[in-house]
């Protein structure tokens, strides 16, 4: 029986969990959290932080394991690469995932190998990082180096909440490290989305615009919508940097995920690609538009089973991921749906219960329930979606 290790058991980190355990494998978790539900559905659990490469070196050596899945983390996607390089098991190189997951790091290769980069710098002191924001002015962000799920980011235009803005991003960061970076005027939405390498090839990925909600934080993601609104052109442009960079890492096999723009000159930047899976029930929206299983292939890649029956598939129909989320502070209530978005849900997760304490939207988790939804067409998503508060409201008290 094949013994593969999964990094983390949280809500998100369940799916691939899952697969696992209906293909026959032996299936082992370790986070430093026991309560996470994935951990109750293996054959074992190890109380061990997925971000401690050495201790999770040793647990996988005393293991046996064949595979190891950093899913759905950026924290944990250099521990698995660590791992699997020390081990000889499937994986990308150890050196090429961290240069991935950290911004500063992704941001100083993108402009020795001269990929379009925003200005950008990153600093352990505060009075260093005001003289950067003196020179390249505002706006800008303000950023953890190592962080994910958009905590400890601010859009910054008032230079008074610098410093304020500075130490909340530390407070995020592993490193104690902060990026100060100018923003990109963008052209049409962000672009999120995932893909999967194979045998060095970029050979599958589903882009999609990536929404914010305009009324709490327009920094965290409410929801991707599939597909992309962006024209087959610039998807092109994207497509063959992404290889560029891929080839110029030397990454072999597994999950991407993607955050990119478009702008005003219609040039193409990346903001991030993360080597693992994306959140936000960006693999599963994939699932139902393109019949792709991303969750499947990421865990045959990491046993080293043959991924070459994944090619390129375009999407079938409108589809949506929706973080639910609350505008406000309070004890949860219940959420109210109107009739025309209750038409459009396929799938419908709610984690919160009547009386729980929320909060308002400020980061990943603070999500309260996950929905993936099928429209009619593209018009009515966008509408949709960016003024979902007209279709579903989280009620508090």
């Amino acid at each position: 029986m094949k013994r593969i290790l999964f990094l983390g058991g949280a809500p998100t980190q369940v799916p691939p969990i899952e697969y696992a355990l209906k293909q026959g494998y032996y299936v082992i978790t370790c986070d430093y959290l026991p309560d996470n539900p994935g951990h109750k559905l293996a054959h074992e659990y190890h109380n061990v932080s997925t971000t401690d490469k050495e201790d999770v070196l040793r647990l996988a050596n005393s293991l046996g394991i064949d595979g190891i899945v950093a899913y759905a983390s950026d924290p944990a996607a250099p521990t698995a690469a660590y791992v699997a390089e020390q081990l000889e098991l499937p994986g990308n190189p150890y050196k090429s995932v961290e240069i991935l997951a950290r911004k500063d790091l992704f941001r100083e290769f993108l402009r020795e190998n001269g990929f379009n980069v925003p200005r950008s710098k990153s600093f352990r002191e505060v009075e260093q990082a005001r003289a950067w924001l003196d020179e390249i002015g505002l706006p800008v962000f303000v950023k953890p180096v190592d962080s994910s799920g958009s905590k400890g980011v601010t859009h910054l235009e008032d230079d008074d909440m610098f410093q304020a803005a500075f130490e909340h991003a530390l407070s995020f960061s592993r490193e104690k490290m902060v990026v100060v970076e100018e923003k990109i005027h963008r052209a049409g939405y962000q672009v999120a989305g995932d893909g999967f390498v194979v045998d060095g090839q970029l050979v599958f990925r589903c882009w999609a615009d990536e929404h914010f909600d305009k009324l709490c934080n327009g920094l965290v993601p409410i929801g991707q919508t599939f597909p992309t609104s962006h024209s087959a052109e610039l998807l092109k442009r994207a497509h063959a940097d992404s290889q560029r960079l891929l080839t110029l890492l030397d990454m072999k096999t597994g999950a991407l995920n993607f955050d990119f723009v478009f702008s005003d000159e219609g040039e193409f930047y990346f903001l991030e690609l993360g080597p693992r899976n994306g959140g936000c029930l960006i693999p599963e929206v994939i699932r139902y538009a393109t019949n792709v299983d991303l969750i499947a292939y990421t865990v045959e890649a990491a046993l080293g089973n043959d991924c070459s029956a994944l090619v390129q598939q375009q999407t079938d129909g409108y589809w949506s991921s929706y973080m639910l989320h609350s505008l406000e502070n309070g004890r949860y209530k219940d959420v109210w749906l109107s009739d025309r978005v209750k038409k459009y849900i396929v799938e419908k997760n709610i984690q919160v219960s009547p009386g729980d304490p929320v909060n308002r939207y400020s980061g990943s988790h603070d999500t309260l329930g996950t929905m993936i939804l099928r429209y009619p067409n593209m018009a009515v998503m966008l509408d949709m979606i960016d003024n979902m508060e007209n279709d579903i409201r989280v009620i508090t008290e």
